[in-house]
């Protein structure tokens, strides 16, 4: 699409020219052939029902005596498919787009161009465009005269206005999506079948620039996967998404770009190159939302790097607008559950603040468009098809973890940040939350009835039936509402709402005491299995007595599981607190080193270079999961990280936003080193050990103004204050 005006020369000089622009669907936008931002994918993807956010670009250095502002248009998330259905267009049948262009002159008088009937539409030279397939580009209709002035437009079309409420255009809260790395190709491999692929030896999410030469209308097919089996392409994983670009040369020298898809890959399968194929033609673009990266981590142990850095690179490729739960299959939807578990660390590792508050507004448009319920997924599309769900869960409504995040995600934020306005802009979506659970509670007061996830993926379960877990889906659905009950009770105290902290706390109270009516016998919880005892102890449902009781057994169950990890979606995030917290850090470093299936360091042996969603989304032999749901670039159970922040690395905020810090590193599990820093709202934070035999030398340093509580194994409490501080001291047998 295209308009192209004269400036308004006789108010002046421009003093400012603004672009604002969204479209339905996906829209790149041009003044005088050049482009006026580095953005990729915008709008996005809000709950366009109720939400459409606009971009806002300074264009003052493109405007000219003649102007031409030029869109062109993608399907997107409005347009294109969504969900393993393969249905799409769930928003609306046409992709359309709105801008507005304000040229302000030194007179004051500004000057207005804005989407209508006059501009003029035509076609380019994409022909097929989706998230989940691809994108074809035909390098022969490539002609950008179109952007710029004097372009005969005789031959295109007019355009027509779409109804729209303009009330739901609302201005970005969190970051674009950009570019933000790029990654040449580690090695050519030719397949046992004779097929060329690209390996860029690291799992990532966007796309392959490409550079070639070659006879016009040679087609380029280029397709995408994370992981190779049996020496060729592991598609399977990918479901019905075909993640395949396709490019048709000019002739000349072509170079292709596909902004309008993305696909999580490693691997590229090439067919139909002319020539000998080059490395140099190819470049991997790894895209997502741009954030800060304000906490890192490094030990002694290169496997468990490794694995911190997997966890960094599945955050970025799954935080690409809103936070998915992967970025390849015909998915990729912002699972709630996912968040839930890993919000902690991604607190930590970036500056997430905008980024999730920007999808907690969705989250709070859903739920007050469905009674209260939080959805499986924000932006919610499951609810426009009912095979869009999950199976055998009857009607929909709030479950345990998933709905939780209501609730968990803001106040992750705040302790994270310090920030009390996301808590005082979303305190009626948590509070709702709460209450929508209270009132399907059964007569003995515990969560039951329902559909659950439960502790999902369990590796227990069998790869077909992954909510079949060890865990007594009441218990967790009991245990994780309490939470959010108790969260939200401390919020309303927090913002100074007495009655409704009085509501909550009462909530609260009734939860604690029927879980432990209903689950709790003798200290044994119901179902007797590392997640129900990890939550009852790291959410305090339990007595005194009983919680040391949890802490042994918990040792004793994690020890008779070879150390290897018996817990899913809702255990994993907590158990290694849980030991923690009842004085079996010991047991807790046994699960982080352990190296067998199921572990968090199997996958590293087996060359991830991301978290899997599965604890065996490959096998030890190297082929895939049978199960139909796999993927290898899942966060969730990366959320491990969060205890390595805090407990190996010893970096935790004492109040929120880290205005007062605690220092407390317990080293264990043979690591003789641990380098943690943190970019915190009051400056850096940085904690290095290291041990030589049983001695241990720690070095903090904490921003000016700032105090700390320095807790060492077998040592008292010492305050310290901004700048460095060093500490030598003896450990104790129990962590040497």
């Amino acid at each position: 699409m295209r308009t192209e005006f004269e400036t308004e020369r006789e108010h002046g000089a421009v003093r400012r020219a603004t672009l604002l622009v969204t479209a339905r669907g996906l829209v790149e936008a041009w003044l005088n052939g050049r482009r006026v931002c580095d953005d990729v994918l915008t709008p996005g993807w809000s709950s366009y029902e109720w939400r459409l956010r606009y971009a806002s670009y300074d264009v003052t250095t493109l405007i000219q005596e003649r102007t031409v502002v030029g869109l062109s248009l993608g399907k997107g998330w409005f347009g294109g498919r969504l969900g393993w259905s393969g249905k799409g267009s769930f928003y609306g049948d046409e992709l359309g787009a709105f801008a507005q262009l304000e040229i302000e002159f030194e007179d004051g008088t500004v000057q207005l161009v804005v989407t209508d009937e006059s501009w003029r539409s035509g076609p380019s030279a994409v022909l097929a465009n989706d998230l989940y397939d691809g994108q074809t580009i035909d390098a022969r209709l490539v002609d950008d005269a179109w952007k710029r002035p004097g372009f005969d437009d005789g031959g295109w079309r007019g355009v027509h206005a779409l109804e729209f409420d303009t009330s739901t255009l609302v201005p970005y809260i969190g970051p674009a999506v950009r570019r933000w790395n790029e990654l040449p190709v580690a090695e050519v491999i030719v397949s046992p079948s004779g097929k060329t692929i690209l390996d860029f030896g690291q799992n990532l999410v966007g796309w392959i620039r490409v550079r070639t030469s070659g006879p016009a209308g040679t087609e380029i097919t280029i397709r995408h996967a994370e992981v190779l089996e049996n020496g060729e392409l592991g598609t399977r994983p990918l479901r019905s998404a075909k993640a395949t670009d396709r490019y048709v040369l000019s002739g000349g020298t072509d170079e292709f770009e596909p902004t309008f898809t993305f696909h999580g890959f490693r691997y590229a399968e090439i067919e139909g190159w002319p020539g000998a194929l080059s490395p140099e033609a190819f470049t991997a673009v790894a895209i997502g939302s741009e954030l800060d990266r304000i906490g890192t981590m490094r030990t002694s142990d290169p496997l468990l790097n490794q694995f911190h850095e997997n966890v960094v690179w599945g955050m970025r490729g799954n935080f690409v607008d809103v936070p998915t739960d992967c970025p390849q299959r015909d998915e990729r939807l912002g699972w709630t559950g996912d968040i839930a578990a890993f919000a902690p660390t991604a607190a930590f590792l970036f500056d997430v603040d905008a980024f999730l508050s920007d999808w907690l507004v969705d989250l709070d448009l859903e739920q007050q468009h469905h009674d209260g319920i939080v959805g499986f997924v924000i932006p919610d599309i499951l609810k426009y098809h009912d095979r869009e769900r999950p199976t055998d869960m009857g009607p929909v409504d709030s479950t345990a973890i998933w709905s939780d995040a209501a609730v968990w995600v803001p106040w992750t934020l705040y302790q994270a940040y310090g920030d009390e306005s996301v808590l005082r802009r979303q305190f009626g979506s948590m509070a709702a939350h709460v209450r929508r659970v209270d009132s399907l509670l059964s007569p003995s007061g515990v969560w039951e009835g329902n559909f659950q996830f439960g502790d999902w993926l369990d590796p227990d379960a069998p790869p077909e039936y992954p909510a079949d877990a060890k865990a007594d889906k009441g218990v967790v659905a009991t245990a994780a509402i309490y939470r959010s009950a108790r969260i939200v009770a401390d919020t309303a105290a927090l913002l100074g709402l007495e009655e409704a902290h009085r509501e909550f706390d009462a909530i609260a109270a009734r939860l604690r005491d029927a879980f432990n009516s209903e689950y709790v016998d003798d200290g044994v919880v119901k179902s007797d299995c590392t997640t129900v005892y990890s939550l009852a102890i790291v959410f305090g449902l339990l007595s005194p007595e009983h919680e040391e009781f949890a802490g042994r057994r918990l040792a004793e169950l994690a020890e008779q599981a070879g150390y290897r990890i018996s817990t899913g979606f809702a255990g994993t995030p907590f158990i290694t607190d849980a030991l923690t917290q009842t004085g079996h850090v010991d047991a807790a470093y046994r699960l982080l080193m352990e190296k067998d299936c199921p572990s968090w360091l199997y996958p590293v042996t087996m060359g991830a270079t991301t978290v899997w969603e599965r604890w065996d989304s490959m096998l030890p032999d190297g082929s895939i999961n049978p199960g139909e749901m796999t993927s290898f670039n899942h966060y969730a159970l990366g959320a491990v990280a969060d205890w390595m922040h805090r407990v190996v690395g010893g970096i935790a905020p004492l109040t929120p936003g880290y205005a007062s810090v605690l220092i407390a590193p317990q080293p264990g599990g043979g690591l003789t080193e641990a380098e943690t820093a943190l970019e915190t709202p009051r400056g850096r934070v940085a904690v290095h050990w290291t041990t030589d035999g049983d001695q241990l030398s720690v070095e903090v340093e904490l921003p000016e103004g700032v105090e700390g509580i320095l807790r060492l194994p077998g040592e008292g409490d010492r305050t310290i204050t901004g700048g460095r501080t060093t500490s030598i001291s003896e450990l104790t047998p129990a962590v040497a």
